[in-house]
């Protein structure tokens, strides 16, 4: 931020003056770039391997049990005592922090599934003795990617269609507003069941089918703005020095718009991963090779910590982040720490009931 627009930088040192907001988008930004590598934090394979001189990166490549002095030609299975230990007489391995990936079982439980938290599960496993940490990494990252493409996708949908609904005005504006209002007036989370009760909801197929109902949600806000911004003098300045229309829309009205778009992101992330969520909980989401890496990681958490504690730490620091964008553009300093210090106290009550329900509740149903 050292050079560039001035503007900029003076909003940029605004929000750092946000301390609370800063280190929440800090906070933030740090789990998701952790999460973006969960292969190299939470993972069953080593990420490099030493064997006879020779290097291998398992993380990568899958390598046959023979090439580490194994009997079968099947992928190597290095949390096997017997694999492990043809590697460890002639080499070593470097392993990830944790030895689990979203979808390993840990036949070594001391106690019955769903275990508590312990030195070998951070977090405990679900009833079918997964690692939840590992899940949640996991599920934190196909989430928060998931909530990001269709905020930004959908986003520029809308801000293109009010723009232009906004600038023309007239017929143009009254039949998208009216399109508008029939569309957004659709069941959507009905018609979302059906369309996947016909089409496999993959990662993308689903993807597009939430696209077609959430780009509505910035429509109204950027029309109105371009409405008003239109008849004001540096607009018609620009119209009489022949300014080819784009550059009108998106050069010189848009900057005006976005203190107002950029408030509601957050919230269209939230709303992103809130239906994804729900589409899990009644079984029409992703498929179950996906779906054991989303969040929530549902059936876990129902049974081990509670439900959609994945998606709730997810809009939690969305939120959080959220508040210290509101301080840098609007420079209500008050009431942005406010909901800052909220989300902040949030998510400790959060990680506070999670970690007492993993100690508390999991001998109950033990014994239960």
């Amino acid at each position: 931020m050292g050079s560039g627009n001035p503007i900029w930088r003076r909003q940029w040192r605004a929000f750092r003056r946000n301390r609370r907001g800063f280190w929440s988008l800090g906070l933030f930004l740090v789990l998701f770039v952790v999460s973006l590598g969960a292969e190299f934090v939470a993972n069953d394979r080593p990420i490099m391997v030493q064997y006879q001189g020779d290097l291998y990166f398992p993380v990568f490549k899958t390598y046959p049990e023979t090439t580490f002095g194994g009997l079968f030609e099947t992928e190597a299975n290095y949390r096997d005592p017997y694999v492990a230990e043809l590697i460890e007489d002639d080499g070593w391995m470097l392993w990830p922090p944790i030895r689990y990936s979203h979808d390993t079982i840990n036949y070594e439980l001391t106690v019955p599934a769903p275990a508590p938290p312990s030195a070998e599960n951070w977090l405990g496993t679900d009833d079918q003795g997964r690692d939840v940490l590992a899940r949640l990494i996991y599920g934190f990252r196909l989430s928060v990617l998931f909530g990001l493409i269709l905020t930004v996708t959908s986003s520029l949908i809308g801000i293109v269609v009010g723009a232009v609904q906004g600038y023309y005005g007239g017929w143009l504006d009254l039949g998208g507003q009216r399109f508008v209002e029939i569309w957004s007036s659709m069941p959507i989370l009905y018609l979302i069941i059906v369309i996947s009760s016909f089409v496999v909801p993959g990662f993308w197929v689903l993807l597009a089918i939430m696209l077609l109902f959430s780009w509505m949600t910035l429509v109204d806000l950027v029309r109105a703005e371009f409405l008003r911004c239109r008849n004001l003098e540096y607009v018609r300045a620009a119209q009489a020095m022949g300014v080819r229309t784009p550059v009108i829309l998106f050069r010189h009205m848009l900057p005006n718009a976005m203190v107002a778009t950029l408030t509601y992101l957050p919230f269209v992330l939230n709303a992103s991963v809130i239906l994804l969520t729900s589409l899990d909980f009644i079984g029409f989401g992703l498929p179950p090779v996906l779906a054991a890496r989303s969040t929530p990681p549902i059936r876990i958490f129902q049974r081990n910590i509670g439900p959609n504690s994945g998606s709730r730490f997810t809009i939690v620091a969305a939120l959080t982040a959220g508040a210290g964008l509101l301080w840098w553009q609007a420079g209500d300093a008050k009431l942005a720490g406010f909901v800052a210090g909220g989300a902040l106290a949030l998510m400790a009550v959060l990680a506070l009931i999670a970690w007492l329900g993993v100690r508390l509740l999991a001998p109950l149903r033990r014994t239960g």
